[in-house]
């Protein structure tokens, strides 16, 4: 499982969160989505790593700019905190 994170500026509402939301929602392999907008964080969830590109698009595509590059975490099977423990 991959976890990648980006900063969202220019939302500024529930509705802004649910465009995001919907739009990374569609790439293909993503499995996860969560955003926060009182922080701007887009927190992607997929089972293989996604091309930083496509979500980059998908929030331009609602309206948005990923203001941050991805931080992209890799984690395993167990406690998910990324570091390869169980």
């Amino acid at each position: 499982m991959s976890t990648a994170t980006y900063t969202v500026t220019g939302m500024t509402c529930g509705h802004c969160v649910k465009s995001v939301t919907e739009e990374v929602s569609q790439i293909p392999g993503v499995t996860g989505v969560d955003v926060d907008l009182a922080s701007g964080g887009l927190t992607v969830t997929s089972e293989q790593p996604v091309d930083a590109a496509a979500v980059r698009g998908a929030v331009e595509e609602a309206g948005y700019e990923v203001k941050a590059p991805a931080v992209q975490m890799a984690t395993s099977e167990g406690s998910g905190c990324g570091c390869g423990c169980k």
